[in-house]
């Protein structure tokens, strides 16, 4: 049986995972994780994850994560941004929240992604929230990419 966070389509036999992500500013810059994996290219992501079965809502899911991933603290979230992405046998449903860090203690990171060293290394960058800066970088996933080639220099001002 699978929760909230992922889920199997009955008919075609796809897993559909559900997850949160932060657009998470600090000042002018975004907080990426720059990660670096043993089987693939260098790339960069948002903070977030999958919804966990015991998450209340979508924000309590995304403060766990930024909690896990970066220690991290972080204002109001607002909703900004969504995608849907399909593989054969799985859908990813990503919703994506701007909000500004008000703390943050490497520190205090932990999780499963952080038990095992083959997962690669989660280095915290901070990259200027612009087109031109943000296209330095390969941002995944691609529709965010191109979502921020668009809108990065409005993010600041619809962080609550």
């Amino acid at each position: 049986m699978t929760g909230r966070g992922e889920r199997s389509e009955a008919n075609a036999g796809v897993r559909v995972r559900r997850a949160v992500r932060a657009l998470l500013l600090d000042g002018d810059d975004l907080v990426l994780l720059r990660r670096t994996r043993p089987d693939r290219p260098v790339y960069w992501t948002t903070p977030g994850g999958k919804i966990e079965p015991d998450d209340a809502d979508h924000e309590a899911a995304l403060r766990r994560e930024l909690d896990e991933e970066l220690g991290a603290v972080a204002g109001p979230l607002r909703e900004v941004f969504g995608c849907d992405e399909q593989e054969p046998a799985l859908r990813r449903v990503q919703t994506f929240y701007v909000c500004r860090l008000h703390a943050m203690d490497l520190s205090r990171r932990h999780g499963p992604e952080f038990d095992d060293p083959s997962n690669g290394r989660y280095d915290v960058d901070r990259v200027p929230c612009t087109p031109v800066a943000l296209a330095s970088v390969a941002l995944i996933p691609e529709p965010l990419a191109a979502y921020l080639a668009v809108h990065a220099a409005e993010l600041p001002a619809l962080a609550p």
